[in-house]
């Protein structure tokens, strides 16, 4: 069965045995945790994941290739619908490690939906564009660093492993791509979460402005004195901007603000 990959799905199928081999190398599952593929397409990277794992799961919204992994693969729990749409509740037999080739018009909704339910995942490994796997692992004071480094760096450990050539895929995209690994073994930040990512997101809206202006409606919001409002900007040095701060220092910024504990 030839399957013609889908350019309103960012299909671009993976064609090279060894880059296969160490996206599934990569996958690092403990023995009662459940690993689910995303987007598996013709099941380049499924059947070396099902020799290893066979209690693996694919996620698949395409009915051509859903069909094609069936026939292949018959034993094959395959989940026909919309990543965007699954509840990571609904998995059974332990704790998530998720693996795909993430299609690049969709890879950050993927990512905050995985970091959003951490306690769910043991790890991800995904391949997608350098250019955002770069910015996952950005330090600060780079022109990487940004609202995407720091939630990932606060809810995970990520790491990149390798680069993938654009020569390696069918059809050939007009970027390269990069293998990455999340690992969800770092500490909760322990402050509220939608409060901690409307902090981190505000302060990078206006990336060029110091935190004292970017942060400013929040600022007026929760220390509505002028007085109060200066003495804690010179206290938690807002004269600096979001890209000079740490992913931690988020948290402690956060905690002030709102008067966590």
């Amino acid at each position: 069965m030839q399957i013609t990959p889908k350019k309103s799905l960012g299909q671009h199928f993976l064609t090279d045995s060894n880059i296969i081999r160490k996206i599934a190398d990569a996958v690092i599952a403990p023995e009662n945790g459940k690993v689910v593929e995303i987007g598996p397409g013709t099941g380049a990277v499924t059947g070396v994941l099902l020799q290893r794992f066979p209690g693996l799961e694919v996620v698949e919204i395409d009915p051509r290739a859903a069909d094609f992994l069936q026939q292949t693969y018959p034993g094959l729990t395959i989940h026909r619908q919309d990543i965007l749409k699954t509840d990571w509740n609904s998995f059974e037999g332990g704790p998530i490690s998720v693996v795909g080739n993430l299609p690049y018009y969709i890879t950050s909704p993927i990512l905050f939906s995985v970091l959003d339910r951490r306690e769910l995942f043991t790890q991800a490994v995904f391949m997608m564009q350098r250019e955002v796997a770069l910015r996952l692992t950005a330090q600060p004071r780079t022109k990487d660093y940004g609202i995407l480094s720091v939630q990932t760096q606060l809810w995970s450990r990520p790491e990149y492993l390798f680069t993938v050539s654009r020569n390696v895929f069918h059809p050939r995209p007009n970027v390269e791509s990069a293998v990455v690994r999340l690992t969800f073994d770092t500490p909760d930040p322990g402050v509220d979460r939608s409060r901690l990512k409307l902090v981190v997101r505000t302060a990078f809206s206006q990336r060029r402005k110091t935190l004292n202006n970017a942060l400013k409606p929040i600022l007026k919001e929760h220390i509505p004195d002028d007085a109060a409002r200066e003495a804690f900007a010179a206290e938690h040095q807002l004269g600096r901007r979001a890209e000079e701060l740490q992913p931690n220092e988020f948290i402690d910024l956060t905690r002030a603000i709102y008067g966590e504990p």
